[in-house]
């Protein structure tokens, strides 16, 4: 009944299977071996696009990097408030872009409002000397309350930024749970909806250490290249991200993974709701549910050891459960049993 963090999952058996199958022989580091060199061709094929793709190890890094490409020291990167690097990357994008700084904008289920945007750009400064200076605007998909941004709202919002002159970058740690749930080409919840480069996550679905940053326009890879480099993320043995990322959307892997940890969400939010002692704080469109229980409810719960996340605060009685490839219905069933059974 581990309900923790879609981070703490084993690695899937494809993807350690591919770690493995890559540690035979001796081969060219820094990204100059086979793996990384089928890395374009396979997510261009993927995507449907030409892109460019540059592996990293840790999300921090695939979105800081990215955002650092395009904002100068002096910009602004718009960002939700409830956003993984406007809280929980520890000023990450202010080092990488040497001291730009991200204004929140507020949104109802962790999306920005297009409203909100539109009114902050419209009065930016574009131009004054005095002000920091618009650069980036950045939507997270899943957000961080496990919503998902539809493709009529992540146009609405690229298209704002656009105007604006501003790229859009999209945090895509659970990219795939949204892919999954929206039923459409990964095309066209990113590109298609205006997304100029995405953050794609394999961590929390399933892989050891891999992630991606994904280009959909060649102008703005920029000096990308000595910025990976510069922050650490160019790896001597590669070739064991760039398996993992290879095998993660071999025959559609990222997207049964991501299923099957939607599949548990559903069934933990279906069943809590069924038991009357639940709220449900926010719609379940991924792998993670946020819920308001009793708190003499959820210290039964730790007692018999479920383990979660109490929301803001160790005495909070609102909860995170995060599901995975790996939840299994066993503990589903185990952790909706103590439920009802209180």
């Amino acid at each position: 009944m581990y309900f923790k963090s879609d981070n703490t999952s084993p690695i899937c058996p494809e993807m350690m299977q591919a770690i493995i199958d890559a540690n035979n022989g001796y081969f060219t580091p820094y990204g100059a071996d086979d793996l990384s060199l089928k890395l374009k061709s396979t997510y261009s094929d993927v995507f449907e696009t030409n892109v460019t793709i540059f592996p990293v190890l840790t999300g921090s890094a695939a979105n800081c990097l990215a955002l650092s490409v395009i904002t100068p020291p002096y910009g602004i990167i718009y960002a939700h408030s409830e956003s993984h690097i406007y809280t929980d990357e520890c000023g990450a994008p202010g080092f990488y872009t040497r001291g730009a700084k991200i204004e929140p904008i507020e949104g109802e289920q962790g999306k920005i409002c297009p409203n909100e945007l539109k009114k902050r750009l419209s009065k930016a400064g574009f131009g004054n000397v005095h002000a920091s200076q618009p650069a980036m605007v950045t939507v997270t998909q899943l957000t961080e309350l496990g919503t998902i941004y539809s493709l009529d709202e992540l146009k609405e919002i690229s298209d704002i930024a656009h105007f604006y002159g501003l790229p859009v970058h999209m945090d895509g740690a659970r990219f795939a749970n949204a892919v999954a749930t929206l039923n459409v080409s990964s095309k066209k919840a990113s590109l298609d909806s205006g997304i100029d480069i995405l953050s794609l996550g394999a961590t929390k679905n399933g892989a050891m250490a891999a992630e991606a940053v994904l280009f959909f326009n060649e102008a703005h890879v920029k000096d990308f290249a000595y910025r990976q480099k510069n922050a650490g993320h160019l790896i001597s043995k590669m070739r064991f991200v760039s398996a993992q990322l290879l095998a993660y959307v071999k025959d559609d892997l990222w997207l049964r993974n991501a299923e099957k940890a939607n599949f548990m969400a559903q069934k933990l939010s279906e069943g809590l709701v069924n038991s009357g002692k639940a709220k449900i704080l926010y719609p379940v469109q991924g792998n993670e549910l946020f819920v308001e229980m009793d708190h003499m409810l959820l210290c039964h719960l730790e007692a018999k050891g479920a383990q979660f996340y109490r929301w803001s605060n160790a005495d909070s009685t609102i909860i995170r459960l995060v599901t995975s490839f790996s939840t299994n219905l066993e503990d589903v069933h185990q952790f909706l049993n103590l439920v009802h059974s209180f």
